[in-house]
Formats: C-alpha cells, structure tokens, sequence
C-alpha cells in the first residue's frame, strides 16, 4: 500500500482554489490520493476504484456540482474507473437540523428551512443529471452520486449511476430513512433496487443504515452484485463492522463514501441550526468525521478508514478475490436453503394513485399490436 498525506482544508469550500487538491502529493509529480493499495492479481481483471470523502457546499446545488467535477477529473488523472460519493453529496445532509419539528407541530422557521432545502433538490431527470452524466462522460468513468432527489413536494434520498459513456443508468431510492429523516425523505419502493452489469463488474447501492436490512442485503446478493457502494453519513467505529460484515456477507467489494464535515462547512447560525449542540461547536467543530473505506470480499480493509479530513481513497480491486470468497460462502448459492428460508420482492414501482383510463390505452395499443 502506498499511502501520502491528507490536506487539512480551512478554506472556504464555496469558494474554492481552481488548482485545489484535496491530497498533496507525497512527491512534486506523484498521485494526489490519501491511500492507494497497488496490490494485484495478473491472471484477474483489476478494477481501480476510488470513494470520495468531502461536503456538500449546503443550500448551494451548483457550486456543490463544481465540487464534484473537480473531485472527479483528479480521481480520473489517476486512472480510476468507479467513483464513487457520500450519502447526500449532491442537495445535502442536513446534519443537525430538526426543521423545527415536534410531535403535533411544525413551526414557520421549520418550514422554511424546508423550502430551502426542496430547493437544493434535483429532479431525476433533470439538469443536474444530464450535467452529472456529461461529466462520467467526459472523465469515461462509471459514476455513483448521492442525491437529494426531488418528486414534485416529496424528496427522496437517492443513488444515481452513470456509465463511462456518459449515460445514465438509473437510480435507487433510500427504501428505510432513518429516524428524523422519515420527516423529510419519502420511502422508495422494490422498483429502484438495481444491479447493474457493466464492463467492470456488477455495481449496485444501499444507503447508510439500510445497509443493516438483511433482507436488502440478499436481494442485492440475488442480483450478482460485485461491487457494493454505500453511500452513508454513519462515521462511528462501529460502521466498519457492518461493511466488513457486508463484504464477507456477499462475497464482494464494498465502497463507503462518508462526507467529512466542519461546523463551517453547514450555513452559520441563526440561518442553520445544530439542535442539541449549537453552543458546544466552534467553525472548525468536526460533525462528520469520515470513515470511508474499501473492503475486500475477504474482509480485508483494502484502504481507509480515513477520519483526518477531505480525501479521495482509492484501492485496485483484484475481482478474482469474488471467486475464491464465493468458494467459502455463496450466500444465494451453495450455502442457501431455499426449501426452508426463502425471500420474495415485491419489485414493481408503489403508486399511491392509479388512473384506469391510462390502463385502458396501453391495452387497447396493446390489441392493436396484436391484430
């Protein structure tokens, strides 16, 4: 493993240096990542990955975007072919904040605060996407970027993938918001629970503690997957364990993007609130330490966890590391008991409104077809 050290930035992220780089390089001309593990097997495909370890510049969508494209042409200029972003990346985690809540009231400020987080949101599709698809384009990597995703007044916290042509392969909704999240995320549904086969591997996603739903987790295992992003905003100790868990688990690579965040990253207050904690935190408090990491299907910590700050962390995955793991424990496979545990997903889209008529043009289009 070849490791360099990571940049501490007290800069203003909104207004950031266009020669910024997150990780100095140990050398004038060596690689700017926090962690990089060259190791390999030559009679496998080796697949170069990198996680993203950075904030959001909140209530601001656009500079947020700039952020991201400056992340990944570095993560690129290094020959990464998967990059993959926290939980939230893009519209934010509003760490913190209870949007003025309590049980039986909402007040005007909350509700503001609302307002202004719907309106950092992005429509899937929309502007954002296509913005986001050019750049997997024009860097030719696959793209994995958490979302606020927003569906006419209901926001939805959400993975987007992208090819490295540039195009845009779908989504997945967060199917389980934790907690005060449920006050303003909806519930995705089984449609958007993807694997996507591509050229490196198959990739799909969880979000932070929907990684703990082992029924989740199968259906996943159930679809082939190989690479296992997830996105989270979980920077305790104790998440390493369920991503080792995880990797062991299914027998493949997992990737988790954490944001690392300062008090001074958030807007100040009064605009932006820490509830609980206000008085206790100075500009430079940190209230999200990290932890991204890439794990092994062997359950080897390929690199990270990082808790020093903004960093992209990277690792070459020897994809022949699958089968030698599978031999051990093929959890949908050999070392399944379907006579006696069995699992259904119910994958069609939730709609909470039908209309017939609709239904009666797709069969009559149908009977014309058929005649």
């Amino acid at each position: 493993m070849q490791t360099s050290p990571v940049a501490d930035l007290q800069n203003d992220n909104s207004n950031p240096s266009p020669n910024m780089s997150l990780v100095p390089a140990p050398q004038p001309d060596g690689p700017l990542f926090a962690e990089v593990d060259m190791g390999s097997d030559s009679s496998a495909p080796t697949v170069r990955v990198t996680v993203v370890q950075a904030s959001t510049v909140f209530y601001d969508t656009p500079a947020t975007l700039d952020k991201a494209e400056r992340l990944l042409a570095e993560a690129a200029d290094y020959g990464s072919q998967l990059v993959v972003f926290p939980e939230a990346f893009i519209g934010g985690y509003p760490r913190g904040s209870n949007f003025g809540v309590t049980i039986g009231n909402r007040t005007p400020k909350g509700k503001e605060e609302f307002r202004k987080y719907h309106a950092s949101a992005i429509d899937v599709p929309g502007p954002e996407i296509e913005r986001l698809a050019a750049m997997a384009g024009k860097f030719k990597v696959y793209l994995v970027m958490g979302v606020i995703e927003r569906d006419g007044y209901t926001l939805y916290c959400t993975v987007v993938f992208f090819d490295s042509q540039g195009r845009f392969l779908g989504k997945h909704r967060k199917i389980m918001p934790t907690a005060m999240e449920r006050i303003i995320w909806g519930f995705g549904d089984g449609s958007t629970i993807p694997v996507f086969e591509t050229p490196i591997g198959k990739i799909g996603a969880a979000i932070c503690w929907e990684n703990r739903m082992p029924l989740l987790r199968t259906a996943m295992y159930a679809k082939g997957i190989e690479i296992y992003c997830a996105p989270t905003a979980d920077s305790r100790n104790v998440w390493q364990a369920s991503m080792t868990h995880i990797a062991l688990e299914g027998g493949c690579f997992v990737l988790s993007a954490n944001q690392f965040c300062r008090r001074k990253d958030y807007p100040p207050p009064p605009e932006y609130l820490f509830s609980g904690t206000e008085e206790e935190l100075t500009p430079d408090s940190v209230v999200c330490a990290g932890g991204s990491v890439i794990i092994s299907p062997s359950g080897t910590i390929l690199a990270g966890p990082n808790y020093d700050g903004e960093a992209l962390i990277s690792a070459d995955l020897d994809m022949g590391e699958i089968a030698r793991a599978k031999f051990d424990f093929d959890v949908v496979g050999h070392y399944s008991r379907p006579e006696v545990l069995s699992l259904i997903v119910r994958d069609h889209p939730a709609k909470p409104v039908t209309f017939t008529s609709a239904s009666e043009k797709t069969e009559d289009t149908h009977k014309l077809l058929c005649s």
